[in-house]
């Protein structure tokens, strides 16, 4: 991006070592978004059916006497707050403080439920602490080895790619760009990952390649996971998940026999109803070789948003306070609560998960108030046809974003706000790493930050002044000050160290600490300082196929869009590469349905249908058709998805569900 004709200087590359300086077709375009005619500069109220301009004071107005008038009649749980993970870490901050000291609410939630739950839930459970990438991306080139399971990098991260010097093993049902690049390619049943790396493992014990040194000093669990495991032989692996015998086993002994190696997962592993299991099969797999905390080895997970990382940090999730604080600790909620100047007691507890709460909109004892801030949950959620009937049942739906979205276009007020070249504040990514942003260009008249509009409505409700600041870097001093002693400790961090240069990955304790590139090389989170096997077994999809829905339909991105595509589709360049879903589909597969490539079809499922594109490939699974999520209204595909949760991430089951192909 650069030149006048993006609205700012020309952009030099940095050699900055996460992407050195290197951008994807989605980035090196995103200037146009700067000058798109869809931009919102007024907020928008709904008169007589109509969103109409109007001015801020009389929105702000209008949404605090709502809310203030629901949370009287019917409580403070009867207003709920979803966020995002593209949100800076200043702002999903102040979210979470926004909901429970201004509005009293339990009922927040975020759209990282939908993407990275799952790894975090599993970090937790084996290591003590998430953090998706625990050591430095450049730590990738001196691999030997890299398994990539359920990531596709090449086309939603392109530059993580020059990271990958060494042999790559791809697990993907599907023959993506990625795998295209791997030196073995693993591509399981949709829904049956788990077993492989059961199988992987078993044969990695089986040969001889377990690291009982490491299990015995760093570990503990590993034979109650050994029990399961054991059980689970590649040929018979093999016929659960396709995946030859011989490959599981070359599998293990790539692993094995590298110097240096790494476990990645993505959202291939994690979004399922076990996807919490799936990816402790992956770390219990990394954990038998001595992967991590190991110099130059380890597990790690790719996050999937702008701020994937710091977004699910600091208190936007159901269940979290700032620093990665369990909201249901009294320690952490008695801190928390001296910093925000509140009684500890008038915090409420955890909340219900992202799913759960759309899904209890408008509904007896459900929320009948909704404030939206960096999602499109119309397009994201599962079910999403459910989820749009849910939000047409509320009260009030209020939604700020800077262009109008399927969900903002479905709002009583919609709140223009900044956007990433008009705002400063800092962004934590996939390494832990915490970047400061500054503004590029001037923010357009009658817009305002998502900072200023959380303080007018606090305001407007009864807080004073000094609890809500605008000032993003008044914002992260407080924050600072509320994750101190917490898991993910960002007091040692100031703006002022991001600006000198410091490269600074959580925990930093003090501003003189350095920063902690690489945890767990001396010792896990855990209070005994050892990792934990998890025993995990393979249990499969929510939903199998059967007569009536034989296909499994799987979900995810395409290089030139991104998330819900409400950015991406008005950039003429990306939309024009990819202007609407299609679904890939073996050749022979759509020639049973009576399809023709180029032709359109119906992709059913128990929940919908989704009209697309009909695109064959003869690299697809006889069993498999795939869908990209980037596109609206009957084109969605979390039309089909199943909204099936993993019991502990809350994760719904976007990667797998059964359906059929009709011609249309």
């Amino acid at each position: 991006m650069g030149g006048p004709e993006h609205g700012g200087s020309t952009v030099e590359a940095r050699d900055f070592p996460t992407n050195r300086g290197g951008l994807c077709q989605k980035g090196w375009t995103a200037g146009a978004l700067l000058r798109t005619p869809a931009r919102l500069t007024t907020p928008l109220l709904r008169v007589d059916g109509e969103l109409q301009p109007t001015s801020w004071d009389t929105a702000l107005d209008f949404v605090a006497a709502r809310l203030a008038r629901t949370r009287v009649e019917h409580g403070a749980d009867a207003v709920a707050v979803f966020g995002g993970g593209g949100l800076t870490n200043e702002k999903a901050y102040l979210l979470g403080k926004f909901a429970r000291v201004a509005l009293g609410t339990a009922q927040i939630d975020y759209n990282g439920r939908f993407c990275m739950s799952s790894a975090a839930a599993a970090g937790m459970r084996a290591f003590g602490l998430d953090r998706g990438m625990p050591f430095p991306i450049e730590d990738l080139a001196a691999s030997d080895v890299v398994v990539l399971a359920g990531a596709n990098p090449a086309e939603t991260m392109p530059p993580f790619m020059q990271h990958l010097t060494g042999k790559v093993i791809v697990v993907d049902p599907r023959r993506t760009a990625t795998a295209e690049r791997a030196d073995l390619h693993l591509r399981p049943r949709p829904g049956t990952d788990l077993a492989l790396a059961l199988g992987i493992l078993h044969a990695v014990v089986a040969d001889g390649h377990f690291r009982a040194d490491y299990a015995a000093e760093r570990t503990t669990g590993f034979e109650s996971v050994w029990r399961i495991a054991a059980a689970w032989w590649p040929e018979r692996v093999e016929r659960v998940t396709g995946v030859a015998a011989r490959d599981q086993r070359e599998a293990a002994a790539l692993l094995a026999g590298a110097g240096n190696a790494h476990i990645l997962t993505g959202r291939g592993a994690e979004q399922h109803a076990n996807g919490t299991d799936t990816v402790g099969a992956w770390i219990n797999l990394a954990l038998a070789l001595g992967l991590p905390g190991r110099p130059g080895s380890g597990y790690g997970c790719l996050t999937g948003q702008g701020n994937g990382q710091g977004g699910r940090e600091h208190g936007q999730k159901a269940d979290q306070l700032p620093g990665y604080r369990k909201i249901a600790d009294p320690a952490a909620r008695a801190h928390v609560a001296s910093v925000w100047g509140v009684p500890a007691e008038s915090l409420p507890g955890p909340g219900r998960s992202a799913y759960e709460l759309l899904d209890s909109l408008g509904t007896e004892g459900g929320p009948r108030a909704l404030l939206v801030f960096g999602s499109n949950v119309v397009v994201s959620a599962p079910r999403s046809s459910h989820i749009a009937n849910r939000l047409s049942t509320l009260d009030l739906l209020v939604v700020a974003d800077f262009v109008l979205s399927e969900t903002a276009a479905a709002a009583d007020v919609v709140f223009p706000v900044t956007q990433w070249a008009e705002e400063g504040g800092t962004m934590t990514n996939l390494e832990g790493r915490v970047l400061l942003r500054s503004p590029a260009v001037p923010v357009p008249d009658g817009v305002r930050s998502d900072l200023d509009l959380l303080r007018g409505l606090a305001i407007r409700l009864g807080q004073p002044e000094h609890r809500f600041p605008a000032d993003p870097e008044a914002v992260f001093d407080e924050l600072r000050r509320a994750s101190q002693g917490g898991p993910a400790d960002y007091s040692g961090i100031t703006y002022q160290r991001l600006r000198d240069g410091d490269q600074l990955h959580w925990p930093v304790p003090s501003t003189e600490h350095p920063g902690t590139p690489r945890v767990f090389l001396d010792r896990f989170a855990h209070p005994d300082g050892r990792a934990r096997f998890t025993p995990v077994e393979h249990t499969g999809p929510a939903e199998p196929v059967d007569d009536q829905y034989p296909l499994v339909a799987t979900t995810g991105r395409v290089l030139q869009h991104y998330q819900s595509g409400a950015q991406t589709r008005l950039i003429a360049e990306l939309n024009d590469a990819v202007p609407e879903v299609f679904v890939q589909v073996h050749p022979d597969t759509a020639t049973r349905a009576g399809l023709l490539d180029g032709g359109r079809a119906l992709v059913v499922s128990r929940r919908g249908a989704t009209e697309a594109l009909v695109r064959c490939d003869v690299t697809m699974r006889l069993d498999t058709v795939f869908l990209p999520f980037h596109f609206p209204g009957a084109q969605r595909a979390n039309l089909l998805t199943n909204p099936a949760l993993d019991p502990h991430s809350r994760m719904p089951e976007f990667k797998v569900c059964a359906v059929r192909l009709e011609a249309r």
